[in-house]
């Protein structure tokens, strides 16, 4: 034990004599070197001259030390150019498009209690050229528009103007046909020369592709707004109840766009734009009938007047589950009337029966029954099963032409 305490003492004395050394050798020195710097950097803070050096070379280091690196140059640089790609695209598609798309200004006569003389008022909308002619793809609702209620009575149009790109000429347009099932119109002008847009194929529209909408918002021509496809194949029904399949875009598109293009990063058009939900908090919410279900719509505007549909002749009345269970009938359509002379009272389909079925599809609905049957032409055969007095029987019904 007293070895072991004597050899303890030993080593608490050795570590206390190295202590001692260190204090010595590097704690007085570096106790001397503090003190001194402090003494000098005060002296030289008492000069002016020192000390305005002195913050100039500490600012200096400061905005060497905030400056942007290399890689962070580079990184900046990208972006750069990245911003340039989609603004060089911006143009490019806007210089292809605008030759191609008009401005539409209706007037209308307008009937009121309140004045003894009809009095006129006007509208404006968008076109797109679809031929070197002269003809022009619009909304059926631009120019085709007639209202009324207890204080007015608007009329149909009664003259139609288009204005090109780049011209500030009038030009008359005639109505060529109307469509108010697909909402579309083709209008002519006498002028030659014009610039055909480029269809484009909007069965390939993709959702978040770049677009551009191009049209008359509000009487400003040749304006456009960009944004990308928010959704496809959307119903979406307007304030009438009818309902369309459209594409869904976040370009602002308001008043006075209707009728205008709705184009791709190729400046071809997809779309012909046609509608936009309004309302508080609404924003981003523009529609466009895609441009693949308008060619047929406008060929036969031009070639007939009107667009031929096939037809069944029957009003019918949707029965939910609730309402058959209701009535003790099955689910589907109940047929309301029978046109007279129309293919469905030549096969003999009659008031009270309830349409459950056609070409073996089941349906519930009038706007199921026409889906199909618009997939037909004119002379096509189709078979209807209906439920009569509780039984099953099917009718084939030959399409005639709508009326």
């Amino acid at each position: 034990m007293e070895e072991n305490e004597n050899s303890y003492r030993k080593v608490v004395m050795e570590s206390d004599k190295k202590s001692s050394g260190f204090g010595k050798s590097v704690l007085v020195p570096f106790a001397s070197g503090v003190i001194g710097a402090t003494l000098v950097v005060g002296t030289c803070f008492g000069v002016p001259s020192i000390r305005e050096k002195l913050m100039s070379n500490q600012k200096t280091e400061q905005i060497v030390s905030a400056s942007p690196s290399s890689s962070e140059i580079s990184s900046s640089s990208a972006n750069l150019i990245s911003l340039s790609n989609y603004s060089d695209t911006s143009i490019a598609v806007a210089a292809k498009v605008q030759p191609s798309v008009v401005g539409i200004k209706v007037e209308y006569n307008v009937s009121s209690i309140f004045y003894r003389q009809s009095s006129t008022a006007s509208a404006s909308g968008s076109g797109v050229i679809i031929s070197e002619d002269g003809y022009i793809l619009t909304n059926n609702h631009i120019v085709n528009t007639s209202s009324s209620s207890s204080f007015y009575q608007l009329s149909e149009a009664t003259k139609v103007i288009v204005y090109l790109y780049g011209d500030d000429t009038e030009y008359e347009a005639e109505i060529v046909g109307t469509d108010s099932v697909t909402d579309l119109a083709v209008i002519k002008i006498d002028k030659t020369g014009l610039t055909p847009a480029t269809l484009g194929n909007s069965d390939a529209v993709k959702v978040g592709e770049y677009t551009m909408a191009v049209g008359n918002p509000l009487g400003m021509q040749n304006s456009v707004t960009c944004g990308i496809v928010s959704a496809v194949n959307r119903e979406v029904e307007d304030e009438d109840g009818k309902k369309y399949i459209l594409i869904q875009t976040d370009a602002a598109i308001n008043s006075g766009n209707s009728g205008g293009a709705l184009a791709n990063s190729k400046g071809e058009v997809i779309g012909i734009n046609t509608l936009k939900l309004y309302g508080t908090g609404v924003e981003g919410l523009g529609f466009a009938i895609p441009i693949n279900s308008t060619i047929d719509i406008a060929n036969q505007l031009i070639q007939y007047n009107k667009v031929k549909r096939p037809y069944i002749g029957i009003t019918g009345i949707d029965l939910d589950e609730d309402t058959a269970k209701k009535y003790n009938y099955p689910v589907g359509v109940y047929v309301r009337s029978v046109e007279d002379f129309s293919a469905a009272q030549k096969a003999e389909i009659k008031v009270g029966d309830v349409i459950v079925a056609v070409n073996g599809k089941e349906v519930k609905t009038m706007d199921e029954i026409n889906e199909i049957k618009n997939t037909f032409q004119i002379g096509d055969e189709i078979t209807l099963k209906v439920v009569r007095e509780g039984k099953e029987m099917e009718f084939k019904i030959t399409l005639t032409e709508q009326p």
